[in-house]
């Protein structure tokens, strides 16, 4: 199977190394896209052994699966460009923020398949989670092939359209919150006296191991929190100031703002969504 990038940046690159890491998908087979002016992306895209090129048109003759890997701002213009190479045998992968399936289906020609997903970071350490839905006109099989690609870099699941914008404001969004959150432990390693680098291993690892905790018990994360915490013990103290400060309303206030600007995104790149809704209510 030949992938091709249309867009090079952070994401185009995590899942492409993902992909080569994995070893299901030679380096050989990949293709990226990039205007001239972003010319380093393509260089750090041929470190990787990736074919390049300028030519957006060429990413789709030389692929069966696309990915649209671009700017939400520029999904019309490039669409534009490569719906004349485009044919029924290629298989569109959109991971542009906020845009949906029945807009990229309508800058494309009749009957196209159509994927969104939204992929987040860690894909590069194929430890991603990634969810997808399909369009109208995707075949049967689609499903799995975008399953098998994204589940080379960790966790893929289909939802409906309607999920992809929640996901982008949890998981997709949720790496930047763990970082923040990996950074506060480690700052706190040391205010009490660690080393930075002990600290900052202590508290990666400590998140690793309580999402395996999660992820492998089948256990409620309250349950497991409350084991953590012997009467008088120290972590109960933690979650003391933990809760004072708000720490879950903030996390479901940072999932749902990160949600609304995904669909306000895909509202101003393409108004003609909006108002077809605006229409339809």
């Amino acid at each position: 199977m030949k992938i091709g990038f249309i867009g090079a940046g952070k994401m185009a690159q995590a899942l492409a190394r993902g992909l080569i890491n994995s070893g299901r998908i030679t380096a050989d087979n990949i293709i990226a896209s990039s205007p001239k002016r972003d010319e380093f992306l393509l260089e750090q895209c041929k470190s990787m052994g990736l074919n390049t090129t300028h030519e957006n048109a060429e990413v789709v003759q030389k692929s069966d699966v696309i990915f649209l890997a671009v700017k939400p701002v520029h999904v019309s213009k490039v669409a534009s460009e490569i719906a004349p190479a485009l044919s029924k045998e290629h298989l569109v992968v959109s991971i542009a923020l906020g845009i949906t399936i029945r807009n990229i289906e309508s800058l494309l020609p009749t009957k196209s398949r159509v994927v969104r997903v939204m992929p987040n970071t860690p894909s590069v350490v194929r430890a991603g989670a990634s969810a997808f839905a399909m369009g109208s006109a995707c075949r049967d099989g689609d499903a799995e092939t975008v399953e098998r690609l994204l589940s080379t870099v960790g966790f893929a699941v289909e939802v409906p359209e309607i999920h992809i914008d929640p996901v982008t404001g949890l998981s997709g969004s949720g790496p930047s919150y763990m970082f923040a959150v990996i950074e506060g432990l480690a700052d706190g390693g040391v205010k009490v006296g660690l080393p930075r680098d002990l600290a900052l291993k202590l508290a990666a690892y400590t998140l690793l191991g309580a999402a395996k905790m999660v992820l492998e018990t089948g256990v409620h994360p309250a349950q497991l929190k409350d084991d953590v915490q012997s009467p008088a013990g120290s972590s109960v103290y933690g979650m003391h100031k933990l809760e004072s400060g708000g720490l879950k309303g903030i996390l479901m206030d940072a999932v749902e703002a990160a949600t609304n600007r995904s669909r306000a995104t895909g509202d101003k790149a393409l108004p003609r969504e909006r108002d077809f809704r605006n229409t339809e209510m």
